[in-house]
């Protein structure tokens, strides 16, 4: 009798601390997404503005709060390869990012595939990279159909920027990176006919969802009056926004619109701005 009571005492107490525990896993994962999540990831939730880069003074509580966090998703897990990337610990990145992408992230393939492509902290491997990239690509990851094109067929057969621009399209119906990407691509007329118009809604739709690259091509494109119409207040509205999510090139601009007199040395090299 005391043995079955302790067990359905103890079923109680289990159940009892169930709620607190699932809130201590969703307290660690918002805390590792806000330090270390990635503004690319697909997985990411579209409230969760996320860092390019994590910040040196973030390192160790996103290690903390990612760890905490990773068994339970694959998000946290990529995150935490993020985090030990961040901290110079290539090897616990690479054993993190291998475990978020056999759960299924494709942010982690893709950073694999990288690694794979550049030899960094691992052989260098050409084929493992295209798998990985394939992987991600095929499930509708941007970068993972920008790499793939531009790791080509071969080690000397040139990238197929048409079909990177194919699959991005398709990708670019419900992704922000990808819609950036294929802007960028349309902008450029790389993989076929120059679309400024068409870059330019592209780079709208992703800076609607605060992507900061978009919001910095949009503050070009409005500068500039190309695939619509010029507007100076508008560009250094979305240089603002750029810039208040980290992007370095939208504070160059906003500062080269407030400094616009540029000054050069004879051999025509900046030395300095003047501002008014």
């Amino acid at each position: 009798m005391s043995k079955l009571f302790y067990r359905a005492g103890f079923a109680v107490i289990l159940a009892a601390c169930a709620p607190s525990l699932a809130l201590a896993q969703s307290a660690d994962l918002v805390l590792c997404d806000r330090v270390a999540a990635d503004p690319t990831d697909p997985d990411k939730p579209a409230d969760i503005k996320g860092v390019t880069e994590i910040a040196a003074s973030d390192v160790a509580t996103a290690i903390k709060f990612c760890k905490n966090a990773a068994a339970g998703s694959r998000r946290a897990m990529f995150e935490l390869g993020r985090a030990y990337a961040a901290n110079q610990k290539t090897a616990d990145a690479i054993a993190a990012w291998r475990k978020a992408a056999d759960k299924g992230s494709t942010s982690a393939m893709v950073e694999l595939g990288v690694l794979y492509a550049t030899g960094a902290g691992v052989g260098k491997d050409e084929a493992q990279a295209r798998k990985l990239f394939e992987r991600a690509a095929a499930a509708g990851n941007p970068r993972g159909v920008s790499n793939l094109a531009a790791l080509g067929d071969g080690a000397s057969t040139p990238s197929d920027p048409a079909r990177a621009r194919e699959m991005l399209a398709k990708a670019a119906e419900t992704n922000a990176e990808a819609q950036y990407q294929l802007g960028l691509m349309l902008a450029d007329g790389t993989g076929g006919p120059k679309d400024e118009e068409g870059a330019r809604a592209l780079f709208q739709k992703a800076a609607a969802q605060n992507h900061p690259g978009a919001l910095e091509q949009m503050g070009v494109f409005a500068q500039e009056g190309r695939g619509g119409p010029k507007d100076t207040d508008a560009a250094k509205a979305y240089y603002q926004r750029a810039a208040d999510l980290g992007d370095e090139n939208a504070k160059a601009a906003l500062k080269r619109m407030q400094c616009p007199f540029a000054i050069k040395d004879k051999r025509g090299n900046l030395v300095t701005n003047l501002c008014f």
